[in-house]
């Protein structure tokens, strides 16, 4: 049967699926996240199209500028189709979208989430910081210098190392006084990292780091 030009339109728009042909499925990720710790809730800043924090986290927030996540998020059927069959029981009850810049406040209470990810965006922590429970998890990676900030920061201690290989995620959780000793230690400051708008580099690199708000 021939499809509708809604439906044709709906199938060609960037989703969930399409995107993740591009930056790869990051399920595992989260999964791995559960062996260790159990958020009920997370807030996904500049989160584009990636849906996969809703494959085994019951309730998230997703936040992002772009029209064409908007635009996806308003579709709750599409969303619920591309889920389904990829969530782990008990997650995806709840997904919010807020169209909106994570740099300025946010429609948020404070301390409402247990989880904060800020993969490939930021520097997030300093807007962000504010929505983090007590005790939360805050995930980010050292692209546009979120992890190096998180570091720096007294009040986050460092809880896992996130290595990603062949499609696999796993997180290491011991002996992490190995990780984020910076390669060279005089470039380790707020100043200039929010200059340069990325990460330094670091001895013993990983794809993310998962810090818990202690302080």
């Amino acid at each position: 049967m021939p499809q509708s030009p809604s439906s044709t339109s709906s199938q060609s728009s960037p989703s969930w699926l399409s995107y993740r042909e591009s930056i790869g499925d990051r399920s595992g990720l989260y999964r791995a996240l559960l062996e260790h710790w159990t958020p009920t809730s997370a807030l996904n800043v500049g989160s584009y199209l990636d849906l996969s924090p809703s494959s085994s986290i019951p309730a998230v927030t997703y936040v992002d500028t772009d029209r064409r996540a908007a635009a996806f998020f308003a579709d709750a059927e599409r969303v619920r189709s591309e889920l389904e069959g990829a969530t782990l029981p008990g997650a995806a009850a709840e997904i919010t979208f807020l169209k909106a810049d994570f740099l300025k406040p946010l429609a948020l209470p404070d301390a409402s989430f247990d989880l904060i990810i800020a993969l490939f965006t930021g520097p997030a922590w300093d807007s962000c910081a504010r929505y983090l429970a007590p005790r939360g998890l805050f995930l980010a990676n050292s692209s546009h210098g979120d992890a190096s900030l998180a570091a720096l920061d007294p009040r986050l201690t460092l809880v896992g190392a996130v290595h990603h290989r062949d499609g696999r995620y796993r997180i290491d959780s011991s002996d992490l006084d190995r990780y984020l000793i910076p390669t060279k230690p005089e470039q380790a400051t707020a100043e200039l990292i929010h200059a340069s708008g990325r990460g330094i580099a670091y001895t013993r690199p990983a794809f993310a780091y998962l810090f818990q708000l202690t302080g």
